[in-house]
């Protein structure tokens, strides 16, 4: 029996799209009703925006796909539109939780009526290289909201989150941290696989390196801690100079939902009010804290071409691979993603098998790394998505690797992803690099 190229095409789209669409709703699952409409500060969205924005992205791809196609509601798409100037004056993102309506109700209303008329387009037509691509588009700006809706999730409940799923992650024996030679010379960089991929990581292209050290692993919370205990946010000779503006104007004096409780350090996220864990990797610093951290150290942030090569070049063999460990998907053996359903970090050194040909370990899960670059098109650059992703090429910095509230589905050694530099509500964290 013969496949048909088409018809497998329709098939993997719409397994993709129901697998993505049932992953956001699992996310909402336990919340309450009450819970979908707070927004607990101007940086996150109510559960309720991101549960409509996702479906009003696929109103954008079906006028994309068909001229005649019509926005199911002009109510629904001013409230929803993130930052779409091409669809009207965007809703205040600070003000989306000041809205009642449209209600939950609603939403969820329009999320399964949008879902009808995403699977009868996906069913009835004969999907283009152009369509198919633009439709799955859609599959990853919803895994992108996923991961934000995770970080609003800890804003708003921390604790009184109740994921549907929970899984331990076994802590590894004794580790030994040791930094890492990695040979400089010419490497071509970006996304070189066959699968889909953003705009941004492409085109590949060649960039010099010079030798360089970089970490094996995430810096810790013990190590960010011995910053700390140094008067790290009390020396402005450690910071840049908008960095120590934040610090004094926020009265930053360690990372975001840490809290001292009777001398000792603190942390409220999803696993609860516990104890720092040392053995962590730190999480929710700014780009300010992390280059901080390493002028403190005497050391320096890698660059994202630094971090791309410690991740997947083989220098044995001479090839790169799509992730650290090989060009296989990630699992929960190689990496701490949103699907190991571990609503934390784990500990440094408990995933050998997805260790990087250079040696190096976690550079995929766990926390998102920042790099020194500036996020910005690669050399010939060209945008697929008007207003998606090249509007933000100024005043951000790129980071790389994932984290546990990534879905795997979305990320790869060559994902770049950005933030503007005091932002640390994210799982953001870093590792170090030195010159030779």
């Amino acid at each position: 029996m013969t496949s048909n190229p088409e018809l497998d095409t329709n098939r993997s789209l719409l397994e993709q799209f129901r697998e993505t669409r049932n992953r956001t709703l699992d996310i909402v699952k336990t919340l309450e009703k009450d819970d979908f409409v707070v927004q607990t500060s101007f940086f996150m969205s109510p559960p309720k925006w991101h549960v409509g924005h996702v479906s009003w992205i696929y109103e954008v791809i079906l006028s994309k796909l068909d001229k005649s196609y019509e926005f199911y509601s002009k109510e629904f798409s001013e409230y929803l539109n993130s930052y779409y100037q091409q669809f009207g004056i965007p809703h205040d993102k600070g003000l989306r939780g000041v809205v009642s309506r449209p209600t939950i109700d609603q939403i969820f209303q329009y999320f399964n009526t949008i879902n009808q008329r995403v699977e009868k387009i996906i069913q009835s037509q004969e999907m283009s290289k152009e369509m198919a691509k633009l439709i799955t588009i859609g599959f990853h700006h919803e895994c992108q909201h996923q991961e934000l809706l995770v970080y609003d999730l800890q804003h708003l409940l921390a604790e009184q989150y109740r994921p549907t799923k929970k899984r331990e992650i076994s802590k590894p024996q004794h580790v030994e941290k040791k930094s890492i030679h990695i040979k400089g010379g010419l490497y071509t960089m970006g996304y070189n696989g066959k699968e889909y991929c953003y705009d941004i990581e492409l085109p590949e292209h060649k960039t010099y390196l010079n030798d360089y050290i970089i970490d094996e692993f995430p810096i810790t919370n013990q190590q960010f801690m011995e910053f700390m205990n140094d008067g790290g946010y009390e020396t402005y000779k450690f910071w840049l100079s908008d960095g120590w503006e934040k610090v004094k104007s926020n009265k930053w004096n360690s990372p975001m939902y840490w809290e001292k409780i009777n001398d000792e350090w603190h942390v409220r996220d999803f696993l609860g009010i516990r104890k720092v864990n040392p053995n962590e990797p730190v999480c929710h610093v700014s780009y300010y804290e992390a280059d901080a951290y390493c002028k403190w150290a005497g050391k320096r942030l890698p660059t994202e071409a630094e971090w791309e090569k410690a991740a997947c070049w083989n220098e044995e063999k001479q090839e790169k691979t799509t992730y650290p460990w090989g060009n296989e998907h990630p699992t929960n053996d190689t990496c701490n993603l949103l699907e190991s359903h571990h609503w934390g970090c784990s500990e440094i050194g408990a995933f050998p098998n997805g260790s990087s040909s250079s040696g190096c370990q976690q550079m995929i899960g766990d926390v998102w790394e920042w790099t020194a670059s500036e996020f910005t098109g690669y050399p010939g650059f060209k945008s697929d998505f008007d207003e998606y992703n090249d509007k933000w090429f100024t005043n951000q910095k790129v980071l790389r690797g994932g984290s546990f509230g990534t879905p795997k589905m979305s990320i790869r050694g060559s994902y770049r992803n950005f933030f503007r530099l005091d932002e640390r509500w994210l799982f953001s964290g870093f590792r170090c690099a030195e010159n030779i």
